[in-house]
């Protein structure tokens, strides 16, 4: 304890925790995998797009058989069910 009291420099690196690479390296493991995933799209003509849907536009989801309804608060269903619209009237704008 009276080590800890004298404040000496020398105390104050023997209790410094020393830091760890573990921290940047999940990081940057995160950064390239989105990246890789990024390009992956780009080649396959895609875009990641982030949208918020009224609960108006989920209930038209359900109306239109797209969604059931027990499955509105069910991330991958929902965006499934936004697929199936945007490919039912997209398919109908190549059709026109």
């Amino acid at each position: 304890m009276s080590s800890i009291v004298s404040g000496t420099p020398q105390d104050a690196e023997m209790t410094a925790i020393p830091p760890t690479a573990e921290p940047a390296t999940r990081t940057a493991a995160a950064a390239a995998e989105r990246m890789r995933r990024h390009r992956q799209r780009r080649r396959d003509g895609l875009r990641c797009l982030v949208i918020e849907l009224r609960e108006t536009e989920i209930d038209a989801l359900i109306r239109n058989g797209l969604l059931a309804a027990e499955n509105r608060h069910d991330y991958d269903s929902v965006l499934s069910a936004l697929y199936a619209f945007l490919d039912r009237a997209l398919g109908e704008l190549g059709d026109a």
